[in-house]
């Protein structure tokens, strides 16, 4: 992969006047570089990788992991379905895997409740859904390479008689 993006994706608030003196390159050779990729589509977005258990504490969006197996579709395979299925809002990343399962769904919702009726009311009567399981995330540990630092607990003080 190129420098510029090694660099990015450890820290993408790297400015690019740091980026140039680590790679020894020009800094207008570097922003123009960053430039395209924006414009072609390789770096998508940048991002903060938070760890909501601090952020929001029980406030915080109940994520489910959802294999889901389907049947692809003559001509196009796997990718119109997905298409369908990434449409939905509470779907926040959709993944092609091999495996037992076709599809890695990441979905959002408020509740355990919310996301069960996601999966049963949305999910699995689509045509081509054959079947799907679903895994609640229960705890953080790391995310992007990041460990999370637990939300602080209540000390419990020591018993004494």
């Amino acid at each position: 992969m190129d420098e510029i993006l090694d660099i990015l994706i450890k820290d993408a608030r790297t400015p690019a006047e740091d980026i140039a003196k680590m790679i020894r390159k020009p800094l207008a050779s570097v922003k123009k570089a960053i430039k395209a990729y924006e414009e072609d589509g390789t770096i998508v977005q940048y991002k903060a990788v938070v760890n909501s258990a601090l952020a929001e504490g029980d406030a915080a969006p109940v994520r489910a992991l959802i294999e889901v197996s389907i049947v692809p579709q003559k001509d196009v395979g796997f990718d119109r379905v997905a298409e369908r299925i990434y449409s939905f809002s509470e779907v926040t990343s959709c993944y092609l895997v091999s495996g037992s399962y076709d599809l890695l769904l990441i979905v959002e919702g408020k509740s355990i409740q919310t996301v069960a009726e996601f999966v049963s009311s949305r999910l699995s009567p689509m045509e081509n859904v054959r079947q799907t399981t679903t895994h609640f995330l229960l705890k953080k540990y790391k995310e992007e390479g990041k460990i999370f630092k637990p939300a602080s607990s209540a000390k419990r003080l020591n018993i004494t008689y």
